[in-house]
C-alpha cells in the first residue's frame, strides 16, 4: 500500500470592501482577503497538503500570482485543478482535515457547507473532510485581525 501525508498552510491579509470566501463559500464580512486570486486560505492550504501529498511542488509553482490568468480566480476551480493533478499521478484522497484561524466573523455556522462544497469538488464523502475554525485569543496578527490563516493536511492512497 502507498499512503502519502501532506500539508498545507495559507495567510492572506484582511482588508474592508473585499469579499471572504472560505472553503469556497462566502461568508458575511465587512473584511475579506487581499489576494490576486479570490483569497480562499482554506482551499489554498487544502491545494498545498495535495500537492505536497503527491510529491507535486507547491500551489504558486501550478498557479502563479504573477499569471493574469489567475487574477480574482474562484479557488474552487483551483481545486478541481489540483484534485486532477493528483489524481494523475494515481493517487486517491483518504480525508481532509484543516483548521482556519480568524477572530471574525465566527464560522460555525457555515462549517457544513464548506465541507460540502470541498467533498463535492474532491469527488469523496462530506464525513471524509474535516474544517475546524478557531481564533488566536487577540493575539498575533490574526487576533488583531489584521489577517487570516488556514492549516491542512490530507491522506493520499495510490490507487490500484
Amino acid at each position: 500500500m502507498n499512503i502519502r501525508t501532506g500539508q498545507g498552510i495559507d495567510f492572506h491579509r484582511l482588508v474592508k470592501g473585499k469579499p471572504l470566501w472560505l472553503g469556497g463559500i462566502n461568508i458575511p464580512s465587512d473584511m475579506g482577503c487581499l489576494a490576486h486570486s479570490d483569497g480562499d486560505v482554506l482551499i489554498h492550504a487544502v491545494c498545498d497538503a495535495l500537492l505536497g501529498a503527491a510529491g507535486l511542488r507547491d500551489i504558486g509553482y501550478y498557479y502563479p500570482d504573477s499569471d493574469e490568468q489567475y487574477k480574482d480566480i474562484d479557488s474552487k476551480i483551483l481545486l478541481k485543478k489540483t484534485v486532477g493533478l493528483v489524481s494523475e499521478k494515481g493517487f486517491g484522497i483518504v480525508n481532509i482535515d484543516s483548521t482556519v484561524c480568524l477572530e471574525e466573523p465566527r464560522l460555525s455556522g457555515y462549517i457544513e457547507k464548506m465541507r460540502e462544497c470541498i467533498a463535492g469538488i474532491c469527488k469523496i464523502e462530506t464525513g471524509l473532510v474535516s474544517v475546524k475554525a478557531t481564533t488566536t485569543e487577540k493575539m498575533g496578527f490574526t487576533g488583531r485581525g489584521e489577517g487570516i490563516m488556514s492549516i491542512a493536511s490530507v491522506l493520499l492512497n495510490k490507487k490500484d
